[in-house]
């Protein structure tokens, strides 16, 4: 069984049938049987049924945004939003896959060589808990467009999110088993990736795990796509639009409880600017309504599990312990559910807990920097790669700067976001492959040449 728990009260809402190891198998093989069919479909008519999919979704938007806040603790002001993306994603490859996939010609000895881009066949998306609508569905938009199909393993924290995209493929009448819901428990994860009839493997969730999906994806010679964790730097230099900055920086460190892989973790903070910029930050965390996820006033929900929220706490603890100062929050809270205050360290040293591992919670670590040549080194100072931002009104340099970043992508005077028109991924520890905008649809395809005489 499968056994959620809703983290605002501490108290479970249902338990939900697992499959065993056979009736896992059995629905992997009916998403492959469902294979040939699509794959033959035309790009016209699959998109026919993503734009369903997403109309469909549209209609449960309420529904499935309590579902998220019931379930994972996201505030119902984020959970619709998260909904509308992905109804957004899903019509994003829908008008614009069969352009990314079009056939390239390229100059060789033949009289004609060309590269055709053709599905690999059933995929396993291994999907976390903090956005079950948005990670689902920039794994499922882009991959079913090309003509694959995609078993969908989501979180056990998450078993009726999961359920009701399943619900949202069938109420759209789109073809069966195109897309298969496989609730199962983690240790059947390893079975799923060794079925000779998966494909490829997309995983979203934390370096450790994806490291072991890495490596039984590639002891079957599967490829895979990993998006794992993240340790955001934010430099913020002295010529930026402080204010702009404060409330970005705060916005994005805040998002989901600061339950996200790219939101601003270090902010790095130029010392002319630094108690300035404190006192802002202070200020916009000070403000912010901690409470029920269901009630449109929440700004910040709870944490989604109880273990996470100790962990998060250890990190807070033993970063003051080492001599960082909390201007704000910093102490489990009193009562009922996994609720942890936004929370404000700063003075935060390079070699203290909050600097070199991730925070997943309402943390945010500032540290002073003396220019942009010591920022861009503790920006660096991390095994991990997503995202950046970089605030300055130079924004000349800022894009040479934006070079030096050891990551996947990099918001100048902006906020590090995904967003289905660009490719989003990691290096180092956060990951490898691309997901969404034309690189992320060209993951899961065989890119085949063709030479004629």
């Amino acid at each position: 069984m499968l056994q959620a728990t809703n983290p605002f009260t501490g108290q479970k809402i249902a338990d939900y049938p697992a499959l065993n190891d056979t009736q896992m198998v059995d629905r992997i093989g009916e998403c492959h049987s469902a294979f040939a069919s699509w794959r033959d479909r035309t790009f016209a008519e699959r998109a026919a049924v993503l734009k369903a999919v997403a109309g469909k979704l549209r209609e449960q938007k309420t529904a499935i945004a309590k579902l998220m806040a019931d379930e994972m603790g996201k505030p119902i002001k984020e959970g619709g939003p998260e909904v509308e993306k992905a109804a957004l994603c899903a019509e994003f490859y829908a008008d614009n896959a069969e352009t990314f996939l079009q056939s390239e010609t390229l100059a060789s000895d033949a009289g004609h060589s060309y590269v055709r881009y053709q599905p690999l066949g059933t995929l396993l998306g291994i999907l976390p808990w903090n956005a079950p609508l948005w990670l689902a569905f920039r794994y499922l938009a882009p991959a079913l467009m090309a003509g694959n199909t995609c078993v969908m393993k989501h979180d056990p924290n998450v078993p009726a999110s999961a359920q009701a995209i399943a619900d949202a493929f069938a109420a759209a009448g789109a073809p069966e088993h195109i897309m298969v819901n496989l609730p199962v428990a983690t240790p059947q994860v390893e079975g799923a990736i060794r079925d000779p009839r998966i494909a490829a493997v997309s995983f979203t969730g934390s370096a450790v795990a994806g490291a072991k999906v890495a490596a039984v994806a590639g002891s079957e010679i599967k490829p895979s796509v990993l998006e794992l964790g993240g340790s955001d730097p934010c430099i913020v230099l002295a010529d930026a639009d402080l204010e702009k900055a404060a409330d970005i920086a705060v916005l994005s460190r805040i998002i989901n409880a600061g339950q996200s892989c790219i939101a601003a973790k270090r902010i790095l903070v130029e010392k002319p600017i630094y108690g300035e910029f404190v006192a802002m930050l202070k200020e916009r965390l000070a403000r912010l309504q901690l409470g029920d996820p269901n009630l449109p006033e929440t700004d910040v929900g709870p944490i989604a599990r109880d273990d996470l929220r100790e962990n998060l706490h250890r990190q807070v603890s033993e970063t003051i312990a080492a001599g960082a100062r909390c201007l704000l929050g910093g102490e489990l809270p009193a009562g009922e559910g996994f609720f942890y205050p936004a929370t404000l360290l700063v003075d935060v040293g390079e070699q203290m807990t909050a600097f070199r591992e991730e925070t997943f919670g309402p943390v945010m670590a500032v540290t002073p920097v003396a220019d942009i040549d010591e920022a861009l080194k503790l920006a660096n100072q991390t095994p991990y790669g997503l995202g950046a931002a970089i605030w300055t009104a130079d924004t000349d340099s800022a894009e040479q700067w934006a070079g030096t970043i050891e990551a996947g992508q990099v918001a100048i005077n902006g906020i590090v976001k995904t967003d289905p028109r660009l490719p989003s991924g990691g290096v180092k520890r956060s990951g490898y492959g691309r997901e969404l905008g034309p690189h992320g649809i060209k993951e899961f395809v065989n890119a085949k040449q063709v030479w004629v005489k």
